[in-house]
């Protein structure tokens, strides 16, 4: 299994996929931005590549992944979390070496990305 989702993030996941079309399944990777170079690329997903992606269930919702970000999301942990100011989801990336003090973007040893905005 490349990643983690808590029993609270897959049921939040699960419950947003109702409102999407039939075999819409959660794409989770990285893109370059954010001000410490990586970013996290969290979305609903139709169109699968065979020779690109890999395909996995965890915890009840499928997931995709680009082959080349496995290394750098491998172990990583997607909980939700809920309190008097809402709700969000919190990954938690054993690979990411830094992050932003925005929580939203990182760098591991071996891949840095382009920085941007936060």
């Amino acid at each position: 299994m490349v990643i983690t989702i808590s029993d609270n993030a897959a049921n939040q996941i699960q419950e947003m996929m109702k409102e999407e079309s039939a075999g819409a399944r959660l794409r989770f990777g990285i893109k370059g931005g954010g001000c410490s170079g990586l970013s996290y690329s969290l979305g609903f997903e139709y169109e699968i590549n065979e020779e690109l992606d890999t395909v996995e269930d965890i915890n009840g919702v499928p997931v995709v992944f680009f082959n080349q970000d496995i290394p750098i999301i491998e172990g990583t942990k997607i909980d939700y979390k809920q309190n008097m100011m809402g709700g969000g989801f919190s990954i938690d990336n054993p690979n990411a070496i830094v992050s932003c003090g925005c929580g939203s973007s990182f760098r591991t040893k071996d891949k840095v990305g382009t920085p941007g905005d936060c």
